[in-house]
């Protein structure tokens, strides 16, 4: 494949990715205002904190998939045949093995933290009063639907991008129908339950993807799923050079960027949290839009690493940045009004928040085409040092902005700790690889 070719198949990946991302999260959104609104009318602004704590603090724990997803996605990706492949079958086996025992470790944790009442000591004071149980039953439902997620990866890796991206977006129509139906059977007056509705239907939509995947490379998943028990006679395969790294990242990557609520909910007011949950629903239409777009790179990188070829990332990052700033341009312009249709004029963004988000989903676009080039083993190794000082870095400078800046401090932190650790020096180790192996 010549690199004008690549070059040309990267282009229509990422474009109909991002497209496909932003119609969804467009329609998403509008789902998202109805929601926001309802819950804020129906259930008061302390019941939305609760629902943007709780579904926020689901993000900081994707380390739960031990790193295998990134393993799966690679197999998947260079492989020529995936439904007929040995690797894929036992890249599947060792995947749903990891992600049915971490899945069990979350949910029997949820249940031990809710017994022993342990919850409010955790999560601050965002929880409203019997907050403990919903977020024992949100992370039980979350730790059973873990091996779900590698429906994802197996779309990821198939470059059905934008397959994937657009059923996700059923997550937003399953939210508001379960919202409608907790409302009519008038047995959550407080609003405690918003959040377990949400991971419900995240649940689903990852079912609807694995169902989706299972039949792309049929018969794979059937036989894998048969396998994973028998441990003895159906033998996984060795994941730890890119799961290892890649498990670092998982840790490290949402405690620096998911924790900003549970800082905020010990550290600043309801009102700060309220608008930074609101902040994020609405700038992060774009970020998702970005993230999409840039793992949709990560097939391209593989397969061209296998076939010898080198992809540079110059471009693309200037192209994803553009686009990042474009969008957010926009959404910052019209930020009054979203603030009077979503929220009812109730939550109000202030200025540094909505500069401060524009911010980092700029650095996020900077990022996402040097970390989806670093996706080999190498590459994972490199980033494990950085990821560790971004993470630590950013806590701490998020814990001490936001007695100055309120709900904008954890995404100024996160932005400075991001650009100084993690965009510097994996553009330099991209650019240092890229001539270390052209002709």
């Amino acid at each position: 494949m010549s690199a004008s070719r690549s070059q040309l198949d990267i282009l229509r990946s990422v474009t109909g990715t991002a497209s496909a991302k932003v119609l969804t999260m467009a329609c998403a959104g509008l789902l998202g205002i109805v929601s926001s609104r309802i819950i804020i009318q129906s259930f008061g602004v302390d019941a939305y904190a609760q629902y943007g704590l709780l579904n926020g603090i689901r993000n900081l724990i994707p380390f739960a998939d031990l790193g295998v997803g990134a393993v799966v996605l690679n197999v998947v990706a260079t492989s020529e045949d995936p439904s007929r492949s040995p690797e894929v079958l036992r890249a599947l086996t060792t995947s749903l093995r990891a992600l049915a025992l971490s899945g069990a470790v979350v949910a029997g944790a949820a249940l031990v933290i809710g017994l022993g009442g342990w919850w409010p000591a955790l999560l601050g004071h965002g929880l409203l009063d019997g907050g403990s149980l919903t977020a024992t039953c949100c992370f039980v439902v979350f730790g059973l639907s873990l091996p779900l997620g590698v429906g994802t990866r197996i779309l990821i890796g198939l470059r059905r991008n934008t397959m994937q991206a657009a059923l996700q977006g059923i997550v937003s129509p399953l939210f508001l129908i379960g919202i409608a139906l907790l409302l009519a059977s008038g047995l959550d007056h407080r609003g405690n339950f918003v959040a377990l509705v949400s991971y419900l239907a995240a649940s689903l939509s990852s079912l609807a993807l694995l169902v989706i995947a299972a039949r792309l490379i049929s018969p794979q998943v059937p036989r894998a799923l048969h396998n994973v028990p028998r441990l003895r006679s159906k033998r996984g395969m060795k994941v730890v050079g890119t799961a290892a790294p890649m498990l670092v990242q998982s840790i490290a990557t949402p405690i620096a960027l998911q924790s900003d609520r549970l800082l905020l909910s010990h550290g600043a007011s309801s009102t700060a949290l309220a608008q930074y949950t609101f902040a994020s629903q609405i700038f992060g239409l774009v970020m998702q839009a970005i993230i999409a777009a840039g793992i949709a790179l990560w097939p391209f990188f593989a397969r061209a690493r296998a076939r010898g070829e080198v992809l540079g990332i110059r471009r693309l990052t200037a192209g994803f940045l553009i686009a990042a700033l474009a969008a957010c341009g926009t959404l910052a312009t019209v930020m009054p009004y979203i603030e009077d249709v979503a929220a009812d004029g109730k939550v109000r963004l202030p200025t540094e928040l909505i500069v401060g988000y524009v911010v980092l989903v700029a650095v996020q676009a900077l990022n996402y085409p040097p970390g989806m080039y670093m996706t080999d083993e190498r590459g994972l190794k490199f980033q494990v040092v950085p990821i560790v000082v971004m993470m630590i870095s950013n806590v701490a400078l998020s814990w001490a902005l936001i007695p100055y800046f309120g709900a904008a401090g954890p995404v100024f932190g996160s932005s400075i700790a991001i650009l100084v650790f993690q965009v510097i020096p994996n553009t330099w180790w991209v650019q240092r690889d890229v001539r270390r192996r052209r002709p």
